[in-house]
């Protein structure tokens, strides 16, 4: 400012000096000397000032960035290379049952995990995604190197890729649960992934090898492998029409994916599967185990139209096993599901999730996005794992079931961005095994109806 008013005044001097006023020469002399000296003061007060907002503006650019958005907090540099960003996923469920083995109903943490994301150089990129909720573990932790978008390694703990519906982020799926074809998919594994998008980001590829988990396992701890042998795992997955956005066919993509390993001991097949309701439906004896070849293949598929959501896939799963000393026997199961929501009140569907127009506020007189969902999915257990003596079948048909049919219907309530509740009702229907009695109480005595309403905070 002081600089801008002495600047101002210097032309005023200039002029009033060319005024006919009579002075001495030495006396004008040494005034136009003082004047010029001002004038050049003034320049480099100008110069300083520049300097100042240059180094300014050159902070500014290289200082970090704080992001904040719907309960979303990120740390990134200025160029954007390197980044932080804290996520988070909190799930409180309460759920109402009708089953003959009557479970309690009751309020349940389904989830509460904290998500660690970040990527520096722009080429690595990490999570740490601990669950808090029930076992306390940590469900992803790897770092991706991103040589190209072609070419991508990925090491440490991460899904398995196989199922469509599994490999889904939990707050945007249609349902409270995932259908009971995920119970032929695995889950959570350690090992390492190639994965990349190809023909103009149109073809998705992943080839994986891993330690190796049964159909609906997770390598909980991310400790060493139960057995020395690995398992391989490869999906592709294409979206042909993504780049034309005026085709009826933008949101479809088709793919396939499979697993192959070899598996021994108890920890080596599933430990059970289990309705929407989560409840156990089928298990093998505590005997056996696993012993020889496993594998899991699935064809799979979405489609996304506007408000329009379908997922569907297919699942089977073989699997070597042996009860004692008798001789082993391949198993194999079949499961499907299709899935379907329709949006309300017209946002998009996507395979990420809905993203309503407006967040509820009463007082503005906005409410979200209502969205309704139906599922139709099934499970067909291998009829021989119930031949044979007591002392010799796979599994008891008093207690466990041959087949398994859900219905599933609901409506999901979008407040904001980060909020939603779902409101689901699943009907689980049983078929016996031939000769099947059960046993008193058992789950497969009648059909299961649950219903499971759900708050959801996810940021």
């Amino acid at each position: 400012m002081r600089t801008h008013r002495i600047r101002q005044l210097a032309p005023a001097l200039l002029a009033l000096l060319a005024l006919p006023i009579t002075l001495p020469a030495n006396e004008l002399a040494a005034l136009r000397e003082q004047l010029r000296q001002l004038e050049q003061k003034i320049l480099i007060l100008e110069r300083k000032q520049e300097l100042k907002d240059e180094a300014a503006a050159a902070a500014a650019k290289s200082a970090a960035k704080v992001t904040v958005s719907d309960g979303r907090v990120e740390i990134a540099s200025a160029d954007g290379a390197a980044s932080l960003r804290l996520r988070g996923l909190v799930q409180g469920d309460y759920r109402w049952y009708d089953a003959a083995n009557e479970p309690n109903d009751t309020f349940i943490l389904r989830r509460a995990r904290l998500i660690f994301e970040g990527r520096f150089n722009n080429v690595f990129s990490y999570v740490i995604q601990p669950e808090l909720a029930g076992t306390i573990q940590i469900l992803d932790a790897n770092v991706n190197v991103a040589f190209t978008p072609a070419f991508n390694v990925r090491v440490g703990k991460f899904k398995t890729p196989v199922g469509l519906e599994q490999l889904q982020s939990d707050p945007v799926a249609f349902f409270n649960e995932r259908s009971v074809a995920t119970n032929l998919t695995p889950n959570r594994d350690v090992g390492v992934q190639f994965h990349g998008d190809v023909l103009g980001k149109t073809l998705n590829y992943t080839v994986a090898l891993l330690n190796g988990v049964p159909d609906a396992g997770n390598n909980t701890t991310g400790s060493a492998d139960f057995d020395s042998d690995k398992t391989v795992a490869v999906r592709l997955f294409a979206t042909p029409f993504a780049h034309d956005k005026d085709s009826a066919l933008n949101g479809l993509g088709v793919g396939f994916a499979a697993s192959v390993g070899d598996y021994a001991t108890a920890s080596g097949r599933t430990s059970g599967y289990r309705t929407d309701g989560q409840q156990t439906f089928f298990a093998y004896d505590s005997s056996v185990v696993a012993n020889g070849r496993g594998f899991t293949w699935s064809p799979q598929a979405y489609y996304y139209g506007g408000p329009l959501g379908i997922l569907a896939e297919y699942v089977g799963s073989a699997i070597e096993v042996q009860r004692g000393t008798l001789a082993g026997r391949e198993v194999k199961n079949h499961g499907y599901n299709l899935s379907v929501g329709y949006v309300l009140t017209g946002e998009d569907s996507s395979y990420r999730g809905v993203t309503p127009r407006t967040a509820f506020n009463p007082a503005a007189g906005t409410w979200g996005a209502f969205e309704v969902v139906a599922r139709l999915a099934g499970v067909d257990i291998d009829d021989t794992v119930f031949a044979g003596t007591a002392a010799g079948r796979l599994a008891n048909p008093s207690v466990s079931a041959t087949q398994l049919t859900t219905y599933g219907f609901g409506l999901n309530w979008h407040l904001s961005r980060s909020v939603r509740t779902n409101f689901d009702v699943f009907r689980n229907e049983f078929d016996l095994a031939p000769g099947a009695a059960p046993a008193a109480n058992a789950l497969i005595t009648e059909a299961e109806t649950t219903f499971i309403t759900r708050v959801q905070v996810a940021f």
